[in-house]
């Protein structure tokens, strides 16, 4: 049996780290990478970090607007696909190389398990739901994190058989966890434990409106604490072009560095005080790990989260988020929402049983 997986940025690469192992035991596992992530922060050092193989195919297809990596992404994986000619191919997330990838395959005939599939923050124009939702539409194999996105899936008749396995990150932090804790970051960046807020913010609702990214950054310049900001690419481009980045580089208390490899980032924010993100992958990696997650967004695909108490919606608004900051303490129990980090075990049984 083989199996093709497409990946292209670095959520998938966290996801792919989860079943890659399985996967090559189980099957012929290949593993196309678009190129959507390229420099070695979003790319390279999660392949070493995770010791995932070299994929058999990188595209090359780079940065650019949604509609050309989506597009280049398609004509260049449907190219790769009638080459190996797959038993199923598996895409991961919500990222423009999963619709590539997606679609791509199902114009092709092959059959498309999404790993990840339902999750929805019913924000219509959202790159990443755009991503989802047609994705989910494509699919043979829809694997759902939780049972909130089975109910999506359900409500919208999707075609595809669903199953309830759980949250592959799980099974990532579960396996990863202790090799994190051995990261010497709060030693490179002389970091106390619980001293320091962590920020990371990449999403395009908050990178290409400039009006939003002036109330992040108007909040971050009124943070009298530490603050860590491994900067996005995408978020480094935006606030050079806005002119924002003023407010940021000449403060002593916040530290800007690069993208960080899974393991170091990890223990950074593990040993945050808390963690203000837009990231979807954060967000629970927070919760898993007990650190108040603060979310600039108006919605998010992880409700779960929020009605546990762990995970505050603040939307793009200076006031709200220093406010969060300052008062924001969830002391609540975090019950296993997530699922009991067997998932990617749950995805691969099902795989070959079914082909």
């Amino acid at each position: 049996m083989r199996v093709v997986s497409v990946v292209g940025a670095r959520p998938n690469f966290v996801k792919l780290a989860a079943l890659e192992p399985l996967l090559s035991k189980r099957t012929e596992h290949v593993i196309i990478h678009t190129g959507q992530h390229y420099d070695y922060e979003l790319s390279k050092i999660f392949f070493e970090g995770f010791s995932i193989p070299e994929p058999d195919y990188f595209l090359n297809v780079g940065s650019g607007s949604h509609g050309y990596q989506i597009g280049e992404g398609i004509k260049r994986i449907e190219e790769a696909l009638q080459r190996e000619s797959p038993n199923l191919v598996m895409v991961y997330g919500d990222t423009n190389s999963t619709l590539a990838g997606a679609l791509a395959a199902a114009k092709a005939g092959f059959e498309v398990a999404h790993v990840e599939a339902g999750l929805r923050s019913f924000e219509q124009f959202m790159p990443e739901e755009i991503n989802r939702r047609l994705t989910d539409q494509v699919s043979t194999l829809l694997f759902a994190p939780t049972e909130n996105a089975v109910e999506n899936l359900k409500r919208e008749g999707v075609l595809g058989e669903i199953h309830l396995v759980g949250d592959v990150h799980v099974d990532v932090l579960k396996k990863w966890i202790k090799t994190a804790d051995r990261s010497k970051i709060l030693e490179d960046l002389n970091l106390n434990p619980k001293e320091y807020l962590l920020v990371t913010i990449h999403r395009a609702e908050n990178t290409d409106n400039k009006q939003r990214l002036t109330e992040i950054i108007k909040a971050l310049s009124r943070i009298e604490m530490k603050l860590v900001f491994p900067i996005h690419p995408r978020t480094e481009k935006a606030l050079k072009k806005t002119g924002l980045i003023k407010f940021l580089t000449g403060k002593n208390n916040i530290e800007i560095i690069k993208p960080l490899g899974y393991m170091d980032f990890i223990k950074l924010l593990k040993e945050a005080w808390k963690v203000l993100t837009d990231s979807g992958g954060v967000q629970r990696e927070a919760f898993l790990l007990g650190v108040p997650a603060i979310v600039p967004r108006r919605r998010t695909e992880w409700v779960e989260l929020v009605k546990v108490g762990w995970l505050k919606l603040v939307d793009a608004s200076h006031e709200r988020i220093l406010q969060a900051i300052k008062e924001f303490n969830p002391q609540g129990s975090r019950p296993p929402l997530l699922g009991d980090g067997k998932a990617s075990k749950r995805i691969v049984e099902i795989v070959t049983r079914e082909f």
